[in-house]
């Protein structure tokens, strides 16, 4: 069964900065579009940044400049380095494995990032 473990999620002050791991199991992980989308109580899901096999990156706007992420294709591992946190990244982060064009798309269970002072 494919899993995609996340980890790395916290609660931290504003201006800090967390990492966030994801680890996939049961994938040819190569074949995969990474990414990672976030998720507040209430709202919809969106999307924060994606990586390609090949790491070409895509960021949304409240991302760019301030997130970084990353693939370890031997380690099957997709990270998320995020700095100068703020109030409104606080969200549950939630990995995605997607293979473009098709519908074999796979999630993990989010982990909580609170920034608050």
């Amino acid at each position: 069964q494919v899993q995609l473990v996340e980890s790395g999620g916290g609660l931290v002050q504003p201006g800090g900065s967390l990492r966030l791991s994801c680890a996939a199991s049961k994938i040819i992980f190569n074949n995969y579009l990474m990414g990672w989308h976030r998720q507040v109580p209430g709202k919809e899901r969106e999307l924060v940044a994606t990586i390609s096999r090949n790491s070409i990156t895509t960021y949304t706007d409240s991302a760019k400049d301030r997130f970084t992420i990353s693939r370890d294709n031997d380690k099957n591992t997709v990270n998320l380095e995020m700095n100068n946190l703020k109030p409104e990244d606080t969200a549950v982060y939630y990995c995605n494995a997607l293979i473009p064009h098709t519908i074999t798309e796979y999630w993990g269970q989010g982990t909580l990032v609170t920034v608050s002072a």
